[in-house]
């Protein structure tokens, strides 16, 4: 007897088990990027946290940006909340500088200390796989879009999933943005 149900629960496992790996593919968690200094960082060590990913530029006229994003940062550190940069020169070349460039200028003009990733394509055929997976449904399983300019946010809930894209013109700390984080 116990034998005519064993099929049926191995198959119950299998589809079990290939659902949550369908889930995981659908996550933040799958990446390891490289950091300004030539780190590797592994998203899979934020599980648990919400995540805002930003693209920047040096020489933007939303750069002041950075001020409130360290802000925002400061404020949440101890309240499972991370920020990520990712620097681009996808528009009008507004991020010219090399990663150690971009170190010291974020940190000398706006004391950045929120994770800064090295310089990556946020558009195009040259699109590094992150943004392939923030601006892909079939990718990310919940909404496609495309990085419109520079400082577009993506928030990213603490079970790793897309959860909203912001207009680079939101602000940091929009009230939209607090009552994300704070619930």
């Amino acid at each position: 007897m116990i034998f005519r149900k064993l099929p049926i629960l191995i198959f119950m496992i299998t589809s079990f088990n290939s659902t949550a790996q369908i889930d995981q593919e659908k996550t933040i968690y799958k990446f390891k990027v490289t950091n300004l200094e030539g780190d590797i960082f592994d998203f899979n060590s934020l599980k648990g946290k919400k995540i805002m990913i930003v693209n920047t530029a040096s020489k933007c006229g939303l750069t002041p940006q950075y001020k409130k994003l360290q802000a925002l940062y400061e404020k949440y550190i101890d309240k499972n909340f991370v920020i990520i940069g990712f620097p681009a020169n996808n528009f009008l070349f507004q991020e010219p500088g090399s990663n150690e460039e971009i170190a010291i200028f974020c940190e000398k003009n706006y004391g950045v200390t929120f994770p800064m990733m090295s310089k990556i394509s946020v558009r195009g055929k040259n699109m590094h796989p992150i943004y392939q997976f923030l601006t892909q449904e079939s990718k990310n399983g919940v909404i496609s879009s495309s990085v419109s300019w520079n400082f577009q946010k993506y928030l990213i809930s603490s079970d790793g999933k897309l959860a909203k894209v912001l207009s680079p013109r939101t602000q940091p700390n929009d009230p939209s943005v607090i009552t994300w984080i704070e619930n």
